[in-house]
């Protein structure tokens, strides 16, 4: 599905995903990532699912007011988080869906197109 004729100018779309590489908005990312419509940025974060820590979502924590659902891609395949992890986040006010990247991209430039408070929170495979 083509989304580009619904994006509004400046926002950022997923445009291809690889092995360790993202491309948003002509703009190549490599490692870990953060997307919000507005704004793209490194995540600091290079371990797996199982080692991230309430701390590691300090960066979407601040911004918790501003995002409706955060799509947390994992990487090849779904791995959840602790049932303790997602209780806190959404305590500090972060709706977490889990999937796996490909899906998580697909599925962020789907709502951000329909104009969701949407960020992605994205593992490279």
């Amino acid at each position: 599905m083509d989304v580009t004729p619904l994006v509004k100018a400046g926002q950022q779309i997923l445009q291809s995903y690889s092995a360790g590489r993202f491309r948003v908005s002509g703009v190549v990312y490599e490692g870990a990532l953060i997307v919000l419509p507005e704004a793209t940025q490194r995540w600091d974060f290079a371990g797996a699912v199982e080692e991230l820590g309430e701390a590691d979502f300090e960066p979407l924590i601040e911004q918790a007011s501003e995002i409706d659902v955060i799509l947390l891609g994992c990487g090849t395949a779904i791995q959840f988080l602790p049932s303790s992890l997602k209780n806190a986040l959404k305590a500090r006010g972060l709706n977490i869906e889990v999937m796996d990247t490909g899906a998580a991209c697909r599925t962020y430039n789907v709502l951000m197109a329909d104009g969701r408070r949407v960020a992605a929170a994205l593992l490279p495979f």
